[in-house]
């Protein structure tokens, strides 16, 4: 048998009730490692509940960018998700898992403290 390889998609979404300052665009700072951990476990637990869970291997926030729509009172992130991919086994469905999310941030607005703008979900495969 082959063995999997290795899939990648990424999600991007922006939080609404995080204002983004110089911290959270400083890698270095207890600010950005913190918020990254919290990131990183919200988007585990989220994503190990969903169609993919028995693949999923994880989440890495890899940025915090101003938000789109008000500058500096958002923050948007981004973050590189990876999961098993059986040569066997379809490709990632993107929509559903889109919706999955959705349904599981209570329409695109909320990940556990935070509040999320409900337009902003991206899930690229």
């Amino acid at each position: 048998t082959t063995p999997a390889a290795l899939g990648r998609f990424t999600v991007n979404f922006t939080i609404t009730n995080l204002p983004h300052n110089s911290d959270l665009a400083t890698p270095d700072s207890a600010k950005y490692k913190n918020t990254r951990t919290v990131m990183n476990a919200l988007l585990d637990r989220l994503l190990k509940e969903s169609s993919i869970g028995p693949d999923f291997l994880g989440c890495e926030t890899t940025a915090f960018r101003y938000g789109p729509l008000r500058q500096g009172q958002q923050t948007g992130v981004d973050a590189v998700c990876t999961y098993r991919k059986e040569p066997s086994a379809p490709p990632l469905d993107r929509v559903g898992l889109y919706h999955q999310v959705s349904n599981k941030t209570r329409g695109i607005t909320q990940l556990g403290p935070y509040s999320l703008d409900k337009d902003s979900l991206y899930v690229n495969g």
